[in-house]
């Protein structure tokens, strides 16, 4: 008799969670795999169970326990509450000895390889035991789509792992304590291969839409996760990209093949053209009818329009029915927002402005000028209004004539938030002096995924998510693939406008469907803007090895040279925005001024940049994560990810 304690401490939860009545029988110890997997009840809780875990591994709105990633990136900064995680990373506090994290941290190596080892047994124990289907009248075939969620899942964690670590071994079996330990990295083409081949085993398992388990593995996640991966194996990185003292193990493998853009092309393809069993598209953009460019949302019995949010806008982040139509994988009740939100509300409503905004992600909306969306630092919005005599784009008046989407992501200097007008020159909401302060240092605070009108202390409310990735993320990559194969077409510039146009925004100027370099500027403002603080940027980032980018550390050596001034910077001709190296952040602080142009009672005040902090970003060390010296040590064949 085979006893396995459920490997005691991986599977002994599941059983006490799932099958509290079989464990008033036996013990944890005593139970057999025979026990196990010949009960569709027990399988099917260790799936459930293990959903959890992977939801734990990549929380896009706390995926350091407390903090998102925006907060690690040019997205935004935080507060040195809890452990003062985004702090360890700025500071280089951080390597193969410790990596910044709560004691149960689940999206490092240890614990996605834990979950990869639970998939691994689950899979096996079902095919050795013949594991028999769940015995409900009307649910036949739940085991094959338990056994497909599994594949998918297996599949989901190595994105992780690639995503995070670039190359590493590939485990499909159960590993013993008497095996041989010296596992090797694999490229990671050759993982997201693998990672493909599993999806497409769930895809012939799963349905093609859940709707009384919405949220459990279907077809779509299984397409969306082939998209995700085939995108990560074109990027730069592992497509053409160079890395300083290149230690990568397979990196004969990265050279230039424009094959692969082919590939992420007809991946994103495929899910944007999936259909559900009736013949109708399974994701569309969520955009109702129901709320027109004029509905905004009501701000405790203000002047709605006032906050300038559209309705549409706030329910993209908080109804079911947008989660339903386009997004394609994700965790559900990823956080509780009353606690949360809390956090994150501006100290004149109690709160300590964990994350804040920064100005390299503010200046990435854009401004609208004649019925088209420019880039602030664009030559069109340096041109003279004529209306005005002065600049389409005013830096001393920043916050007017913005992408719809600006003003429900970012609570600003002069904005309506929950009833009040928010000042950031004086009061409790003032710019604090640094990142200890309860208020925000650099001039902003958080708005996305708050419910307009709520206040701490008052009721919460659940939030589902940010998606893993959703039907726009999935637009971009076809977008860019598109761009990269084929090159710039108005069929591109439609497409992206289509996700603009549901947020209100104007769309991108024509000459963008014959420019390719124009285009793809567009398409990753676009995926920044959209996609903020949805753990995407921390990636995109890296993967596109920007810090490295020539033109990058053009721009940062020549902001060095002004002694690290914002002001000075600009001043003397330097470019915006700003270089996307991840060595700085910069914020905007009121200044009064008669003359200024944003008034909020009696005052005036035009708007100032500053600098917020400098930051380590060291290469090419800090484009992967690093392996822990612990497992180096226990598997001889693993080599050190570069620059560690």
């Amino acid at each position: 008799m085979k006893n396995i304690k459920f490997l005691v401490v991986l599977v002994a939860c599941v059983l006490f969670h799932s099958c509290e009545d079989y464990l008033d029988k036996a013990p944890d110890n005593q139970m057999t795999e025979l026990d196990v997997f010949t009960r569709y009840d027990k399988v099917d809780g260790m799936i459930t169970d293990l959903y959890d875990k992977v939801k734990n591994s990549s929380k896009p709105l706390i995926y350091f326990n407390h903090f998102g990633t925006a907060s690690i990136t040019d997205e935004g900064s935080a507060s040195n509450h809890e452990q003062s995680i985004p702090h360890q990373f700025h500071t280089g506090n951080w390597g193969p000895d410790r990596m910044p994290a709560n004691s149960d941290a689940r999206q490092y190596w240890d614990k996605l390889y834990e979950n990869v080892r639970i998939a691994n047994l689950i899979l096996d124990g079902i095919a050795q035991y013949n594991t028999p289907d769940n015995p409900r009248d009307g649910r036949e075939g739940d085991i094959q789509k338990r056994i497909g969620e599994a594949h998918f899942i297996k599949a989901y964690l190595y994105y992780i792992l690639i995503r995070q670590y670039g190359e590493v071994p590939y485990v499909d079996h159960i590993v013993k304590p008497q095996d041989d330990m010296k596992f090797e990295k694999e490229s990671v083409h050759t993982i997201v291969e693998k990672i493909c081949a599993e999806a497409d085993v769930a895809y012939g398992m799963v349905p093609d839409f859940h709707s009384t388990e919405f949220g459990r593995v279907d077809k779509g996640a299984c397409l969306g996760l082939k998209a995700m991966a085939r995108w990560l194996a074109a990027t730069p990185m592992w497509n053409g990209g160079t890395l300083p003292n290149d230690t990568r193990v397979h990196k004969e493998e990265y050279s230039y093949s424009a094959a692969r853009w082919t590939d992420a092309k007809e991946a994103a393809k495929a899910v944007m053209d999936f259909k559900r069993n009736d013949g109708s598209l399974r994701y569309k953009l969520y955009a109702p009818a129901a709320y027109g460019e004029n509905d905004f949302t009501d701000v405790n019995g203000d002047d709605a329009a006032a906050s300038q949010v559209h309705r549409r806008l706030w329910d993209m982040l908080l109804r079911m029915d947008a989660y339903k139509e386009e997004w394609i994988w994700f965790s559900t009740n990823d956080k509780d927002i009353g606690g949360w939100g809390g956090d994150r509300v501006p100290p004149s409503m109690g709160g300590h402005a964990r994350e804040r905004p920064v100005q390299e992600q503010v200046d990435e909306y854009e401004i609208i000028i004649d019925g088209y969306g420019y880039p602030i630092y664009s030559n069109k919005a340096k041109e003279i209004n004529p209306l005005t005599g002065s600049p389409y784009y005013d830096d001393g008046n920043p916050y007017v004539n913005r992408d719809p989407r600006f003003y429900r992501d970012i609570v600003y200097h002069g904005a309506t938030f929950s009833g009040k007008v928010i000042n950031t020159f004086d009061g409790q909401d003032v710019v604090g002096a640094d990142y200890q302060s309860s208020s925000s240092h650099t001039g902003y605070y958080l708005r996305k995924y708050f419910k307009e009108g709520w206040t701490k202390n008052s009721a919460g409310y659940s939030l589902h998510g940010p998606a893993h990735f959703r039907l726009p993320t999935i637009i971009y990559i076809y977008a860019e693939a598109v761009n990269n194969t084929d090159g710039p077409s108005q069929a591109i510039v439609d497409l992206l406008n289509e996700v603009r146009a549901r947020s209100f925004m104007a769309p991108i100027p024509p000459a963008a469907a014959s420019d390719k370099a124009l285009l793809n500027d567009y398409i990753q403002r676009e995926r920044r803007v959209e996609l903020f603080f949805e753990n995407d940027r921390v990636w995109r980032c890296r993967l596109y090895l920007e810090p490295d980018d020539t033109n990058e550390k053009a721009k940062d050596a020549k902001y060095g040279a002004f002694d690290h001034s914002s002001d000075t910077y600009i001043a003397n001709g330097g470019q915006l925005p700003y270089p996307k190296t991840q060595h700085r952040v910069h914020g905007m602080k009121p200044v009064r001024d008669d003359n200024g142009k944003i008034e909020i009672g009696a005052d005036k005040y035009r708007m100032e940049r500053f600098e917020v902090e400098d930051r380590v970003f060291e290469s090419p060390k800090h484009y992967l994560f690093p392996i822990m010296n612990s497992e180096l040590k226990q598997t001889p064949g693993l080599v050190q990810n570069p620059g560690w």
